[in-house]
């Protein structure tokens, strides 16, 4: 089976694509490469690898492929809101051509990587389902993911099988390391400085999945019947999955004793609080589907991975693993122009 997989450089997509060739899938790698410099380590890289913007996709870059993992987009609020209009050509607009192109291609099926923030402001009593509650997406980010799971959903058919997956923030070791995610953030904070500043007063909620059980997600979305997730959403994440921020910064202080927790309360109101529910996932891809990470196994692989790499303040606060100041690093050198295309 051959799978094309957008975003592959990315934080995700190189834990992906080594899961799909250790699992015997044929990878097609489709990457604009902004982070090219920004390995931590090594990653196998032995397939064919596309170094092309998302944009200027072609129907021939869809040739004889069988599934498409779209992962590639500015990926997270601060990106998305470097320009909105630029935001809605590359998650949206983009994400729409691919398709097309895919389904006019006899591409079988397609698996779009959307995400928890489509939900928005909520009422955090109630943990939010997949199709029941209120879609209140509040950034360019979140709103260019919702729409996209709207129209890529009319595509769905007999012939091009639509499954979108909204995960949870994700944590977890990668070569493409972010530590402009939460967890990630307060284990390096807590490695490197001894101490983890939380910016809030700790309570609002975060549901969160590792990078392997969601990219096991993805390949789920590539092994289960057609009639199990064909034009389905359905969020990723793990049971009892849900954590406040304090939770969280708690389980990166276990893993390294004699760290002190700071509280800002640079954001005296955090409204990015929810919980998830995960029910539809375990129900119906149950089978598929079996995380195996939980915070205190990925905590201890965090402190493994920075020891083994001497990770440094510099490195942490550097733009290898903060996404927005990779982009304004290259737009300052003229590498990339201001639409984010290479020069």
């Amino acid at each position: 089976m051959n799978i094309l997989v957008t975003g592959n450089r990315g934080y995700i997509g190189t834990v992906l694509c080594e899961m799909l060739l250790q699992q015997g899938y044929t990878v097609i790698g489709y990457d604009t490469d902004y982070y090219r410099d920004c390995n931590l380590t090594k990653y196998n890289q032995s397939f064919r690898q596309i170094t092309k913007d998302i944009r200027d996709v072609s129907l021939e870059d869809l040739k004889n492929v069988d599934a498409v993992v779209h992962l590639a987009a500015l990926s997270n609020d601060p990106l998305g809101e470097l320009d909105p209009i630029l935001t809605q050509d590359i998650n949206f607009k983009a994400t729409l051509k691919l398709a097309s192109y895919a389904k006019e291609m006899g591409v079988q099926r397609f698996v779009y990587a959307s995400s928890q923030s489509i939900y928005g402001i909520s009422n955090v009593a109630d943990e939010l389902e997949e199709e029941a509650s209120l879609k209140n997406p509040v950034t360019a980010y979140a709103k260019t993911k919702w729409n996209a799971e709207c129209e890529l959903k009319k595509m769905n058919s007999s012939t091009f099988s639509i499954v979108c997956f909204r995960p949870a923030t994700v944590f977890g070791v990668s070569p493409k390391l972010r530590c402009d995610v939460v967890f990630n953030n307060f284990v390096a904070c807590a490695y490197t400085m001894g101490k983890i500043e939380i910016k809030s007063d700790g309570t609002p909620w975060r549901p969160v999945i590792h990078v392997r059980d969601v990219s096991q997600a993805f390949i789920a979305g590539l092994k289960a019947p057609v009639d199990l997730i064909s034009g389905q959403s359905f969020n990723v994440g793990i049971e009892h999955g849900n954590f406040t921020v304090k939770e969280l910064a708690l389980a990166a202080k276990e893993v390294i004793p004699d760290v002190e927790l700071i509280f800002t309360h640079e954001h005296v109101t955090d409204v990015r609080t929810y919980k998830v529910s995960f029910k539809k996932i375990f129900m119906q891809l149950g089978e598929f589907y079996k995380p195996e990470w939980n915070l205190e196994k990925g905590a201890h692989e965090l402190f493994d991975f920075f020891s083994s790499i001497q990770f440094s303040k510099e490195l942490f606060r550097g733009r290898k693993c903060t996404r927005l100041s990779q982009l304004n690093y290259l737009m300052s050198k003229n590498k990339i122009n201001r639409e984010l295309k290479w020069v």
